[in-house]
């Protein structure tokens, strides 16, 4: 298994969290600039998910019939292009265009990135790799709140977006020398709009493919509510500063990256229901001792947040198998399913960061709270997901 393969088909995982996590710390100077309300503001950071999970449904397809390499490079481009755009905003307004481009281009190196490990590996070997690359992603979002708060302290908030242009950049030139094309022209399908139509619909309607896609989101709920208020948990209820960050992001996306690595190592020896069973275990006993704290003591730090990092470290532990299960189903399109199950994901955090979260403001109780329903939704639609009779893929 190669390690640079790894790097960079995590570096294409990451690079959608990127604009998500480096841009939270700039989003009350982004209002004060533009005189707009904190809630406005937060819809640039929705508009960016909505973009980002409708564009998610078509690069799994398009990456089938024209294979993963040249999809990856020109939605790169693109988003290189919008994150230039973004930095030079000189509105609101602007600023959102330019994020829904960012939305729409940054999935294509999310979704097919997926599809490349079902092209190389198979079972468990494909479950250490996801794994793997999981453990490299995580440093980006451990890294990205911290390093935008120091951009947005030192030189504004529109040094990040060019952070960020600099890092697809570079990401542009790493696939066009060393990423190799997993997917051969035979084993393609055909883009026939009228097979890909049927195909997308037998996927879609799959109420298993569905209920495990969605279980595998919801896993991540607890952490979606952390990162999407961010600003708000960071500075209005743990009263740190906007430079503080990774008082939030170190534990946990320590705890995604710690879960990573177990996973990847129990991959080998150990029964994937057994390791998702032993991941909703430590979810569920994390989330009961975040309410627990919440509703008893003062939230500070440290308290605050090492339920968080175990919840992290349950979730990432689980997830990949789950992930790699769910995409197994349709092992003909692969790229299709990978794009409906991060479609499924991405629709969720949409959700969670403009509806759920701004009714959980000011109450760290209530934050606790969202974590635990989305562990018990994650477990009853896991639990739910029997296994149905697979439909037939045309090609």
């Amino acid at each position: 298994m190669s390690r640079l393969l790894i790097v960079i088909l995590a570096s294409l995982s990451m690079l959608g969290a990127l604009s998500i996590d480096a841009y939270l710390p700039a989003l009350l100077a982004i209002a004060s600039e533009f005189s707009a309300t904190d809630a406005a503001v937060q819809q640039s950071l929705t508009a960016y998910v909505l973009a980002f999970a409708v564009m998610t449904l078509f690069y799994g397809t398009l990456s089938d019939s024209f294979g993963r390499r040249p999809v990856i490079l020109v939605s790169l481009v693109f988003y290189l292009l919008s994150s230039i755009g973004a930095a030079m905003a000189t509105s609101l307004e602007m600023l959102i265009v330019f994020r829904l481009l960012q939305g729409f281009s940054a999935g294509g190196g999310t979704v097919v990135a997926r599809a490349i490990v079902g092209d190389l590996f198979s079972g468990a070997e494909a479950h250490r790799a996801m794994s793997y690359i999981n453990v490299v992603f995580g440093l980006a979002p451990a890294i990205a709140p911290i390093l935008g708060g120091w951009l947005q302290a030192a030189f504004g908030w529109r040094s990040i977006f060019l952070f960020i242009a600099l890092f697809t950049l570079v990401l542009i030139v790493a696939c066009a020398l060393f990423l190799a094309e997993s997917l051969p022209k035979e084993k393609r399908a055909a883009f026939l709009p009228g097979v890909i139509l049927a195909n997308y619909w037998k996927v879609g309607s799959r109420w298993g493919f569905i209920l495990r896609a969605t279980s595998t989101a919801l896993a991540f709920s607890g952490i979606m509510i952390y990162i999407a208020a961010a600003p708000a948990f960071v500075i209005g209820i743990l009263r740190l500063s906007v430079t503080d960050f990774g008082w939030l992001f170190l534990p946990l996306i320590g705890g995604m990256m710690l879960g990573s690595f177990a996973a990847g190592k129990l991959s080998q020896r150990v029964k994937p229901r057994a390791i998702i069973s032993a991941s909703f275990v430590i979810m569920l006993l994390s989330t009961a001792a975040n309410l627990a704290y919440c509703a008893w003591f003062p939230v500070k730090i440290p308290g605050a947040v090492l339920p968080l990092l175990i919840y992290a470290f349950g979730a990432a532990m689980g997830t990949p198998v789950m992930s790699m299960i769910t995409l197994e189903m349709f092992p003909k399109v692969r790229g299709l399913a990978a794009s409906f199950q991060t479609f499924v994901f991405m629709i969720l955090f949409a959700v969670v960061s403009g509806i759920c979260v701004p009714l959980l403001y000011g109450s760290p109780f209530k934050f606790a709270v969202g974590m635990a329903l989305g562990t018990v939704l994650s477990l009853i639609c896991w639990l739910l997901s029997a296994s149905s009779r697979r439909p037939a893929i045309r090609r």
